[in-house]
C-alpha cells in the first residue's frame, strides 16, 4: 500500500483512464509529457519532469541576435533555397570540418526542420535507392520516433541492443545482419539517447570498414554534439575531434542538431552533412522512385521539397551566427551545456541513494559519462511498471523498452531539472523506497 505518494491513487487512476493510454508505462514520449501536466493539473502537485529532451538552456545570443536582424531584413517575405542559405551552408561545412575532421562541401551540408526531418528525407531516399535492399538496420537503444517514422514510410525494419556487443563483438553481430543482403542503411546516435552510451574510435571503424564491404548507408546521429564531456571537443581544429564513422567511409550522412549543443530546439533548424562521395553517387533506382538519380538531388528534390520546401529562412541565419561564433572560437558551446553533465551526477546520486542503480552503467568498463540522460530502474521493477509507479510520486519519464532496448528500465532526462528541484527529487524518490521496500 502506498503511504507517501503524493498524488492521490484514485485521482491518478481516473486521469489515466480518460488519456486512452492502452499501457501507461508504455506510452511515448509525447503522451507522458500530456499525462504528467494533466496529473499535474488534477492534482496541483508540480512533477519532476524527466521525460522530454527538452533543452533547458537560453537559446545561444549569437543566434537569436541574427535571426531578429535577418527578420527585420525582410528574409521572411521570401521563400529560402531548398538548399540552403549560402551562409549557413559555408559555416556548416567549416564547423564539420573544424570539430570533426571531416571534409564535406558545402554544397553537400543542407538545413532540415529539425534533424527529425533530416532523419525522415534520409530514411525514404535510402529506403528506395536499391530495391534489392528494402531493409533499415537500428543499432539500438535510439530514438523512439525514428522507427515510427520507418513505420509511417512503410520501411522495413531490424534491430539490437548494443549492450552485449561492444567493441570487437560488434563485429561479429553487424556481420551476421548485413551478409543477408538486404540492409540499406544504418542508424546510431552518439552520444546514444537514451543510454548515453558512446561508440568508440574502434567501433566506428568497425562500422565504417563493414559499411563499404556491404554497401550500407551509416546514418550519424550527432544529436548531442560533442556532449561526451570526458573529453572535451569544443575547439576549433584542434584535436580531440568529435569521433565520426566519416574517417572509415564515405558511406554516410551526419545528422546535426541545433537544438541541445546551441538549446536552439524552438526554431527547427538542423544539418544534414552527407559525404561528397555518397552526394555524388547516382542510382538507377531513385530516378523511377523520384526522377532523381544523384543521390544529393534526390534528397533535395524527392524528399526535402515536397516534405517542407525548405527550412525557415530566419532560422537558417540564425544557426549560420551561431556556427560562425563556434568556428571562430568567440563562443564556446560546451561551457553552457557542461550544466547538464553537472545535474546529471547530483541527479544519479538522488537515485542510488534511494534503492535505485543505473541501467546502463558502463561504456566499454568505463563510467557512463555524466550528461543530457541517464538510464535507471528499481529492484522488482520492470521499466513500464515503474514509469507507471513513479508517476504516483509526481516523477515522469519513459521506459527503455520503447527506445529497443533489451534492458529493463527508464530513461530520465536532466535538462528540465532545476537545480533546487534536485532536492524535491531526493525527497520524492526517498519516499518511493519506504512504500517499496527492497526485499
Amino acid at each position: 500500500m502506498m503511504q507517501n505518494n503524493i498524488v492521490p491513487q484514485d485521482l491518478a487512476k481516473k486521469v489515466f483512464a480518460e488519456s486512452g493510454l492502452p499501457s501507461i508505462g508504455k506510452a511515448g514520449i509525447r503522451e507522458i509529457n500530456k499525462l504528467a501536466f494533466d496529473l499535474e493539473a488534477a492534482s496541483g502537485k508540480k512533477f519532476i519532469h524527466m521525460e522530454l529532451g527538452n533543452p533547458g538552456l537560453p537559446a545561444a545570443r549569437a543566434g537569436v541576435e541574427a535571426q531578429i536582424k535577418a527578420l527585420q531584413d525582410g528574409v521572411a517575405a521570401n521563400y529560402p533555397p531548398i538548399d540552403g542559405a549560402p551562409i549557413l551552408k559555408k559555416e556548416a561545412s567549416r564547423f564539420i570540418k573544424n570539430f570533426l575532421d571531416l571534409d564535406v562541401d558545402a554544397a553537400n551540408c543542407i538545413p532540415t526542420v529539425g534533424s527529425m526531418q533530416g532523419a525522415c528525407a534520409s530514411f525514404l531516399i535510402c529506403g528506395h535507392a536499391n530495391t534489392k535492399k528494402n531493409t533499415i538496420l537500428f543499432i539500438d537503444p535510439g530514438f523512439p520516433v525514428h522507427k515510427f517514422q520507418n513505420k509511417v514510410l512503410g520501411i522495413p525494419m531490424e534491430q539490437f541492443d548494443i549492450y552485449e556487443y561492444r567493441g570487437e563483438k560488434l563485429r561479429g553481430k553487424l556481420e551476421e545482419i548485413l551478409s543477408k543482403g538486404n540492409i540499406h542503411s544504418l542508424l546510431y546516435s552518439n552520444p546514444n539517447n537514451p543510454t548515453w552510451v558512446c561508440l568508440t574510435d574502434e567501433e566506428l571503424r568497425i562500422i565504417g570498414e563493414l559499411a563499404n564491404k556491404y554497401d550500407v548507408i551509416v546514418m550519424e546521429d550527432l544529436a548531442y554534439f560533442g556532449m561526451d564531456f570526458r573529453k572535451d571537443y569544443s575547439h576549433p581544429g584542434v584535436a580531440p575531434f568529435q569521433p565520426s564513422v566519416g574517417k572509415y567511409t564515405d558511406n554516410y550522412i551526419l545528422m546535426i542538431s541545433s537544438s541541445k549543443a546551441f538549446s536552439y530546439a524552438g526554431e527547427r533548424c538542423a544539418l544534414l552533412g552527407i559525404s561528397n562521395k555518397l552526394a555524388q553517387r547516382h542510382y538507377a533506382d531513385l530516378k523511377a522512385f523520384c526522377g532523381q538519380e544523384v543521390f544529393l538531388r534526390a534528397i533535395l528534390f524527392g524528399a526535402l521539397h515536397p516534405l517542407s520546401s525548405g527550412t525557415s529562412h530566419s532560422a537558417q541565419y540564425a544557426l549560420a551566427a551561431v556556427l560562425k561564433a563556434v568556428n571562430d572560437g568567440t563562443y564556446n558551446y560546451r561551457d553552457d551545456v557542461l550544466e547538464y553533465g553537472r545535474k546529471a551526477e547530483l541527479m544519479k546520486k538522488a537515485f542510488t541513494d534511494n534503492g535505485f542503480y543505473i541501467t546502463y552503467d558502463e561504456d566499454c568498463g568505463e563510467p557512463i559519462a555524466d550528461g543530457f540522460y541517464f538510464t535507471y530502474c528499481y529492484p522488482g521493477f520492470t521499466g513500464a511498471d515503474l514509469v507507471e509507479e513513479m508517476m504516483y510520486y509526481g516523477i515522469s519519464g519513459i521506459a527503455l523498452d520503447t527506445c529497443g532496448s533489451t534492458k529493463q528500465g527508464v530513461r530520465a532526462c536532466t535538462s528540465l531539472i532545476q537545480r533546487e528541484q534536485i532536492p524535491v527529487l531526493a525527497e520524492r524518490l526517498k519516499a518511493f523506497a519506504l512504500d517499496h521496500p527492497v526485499k
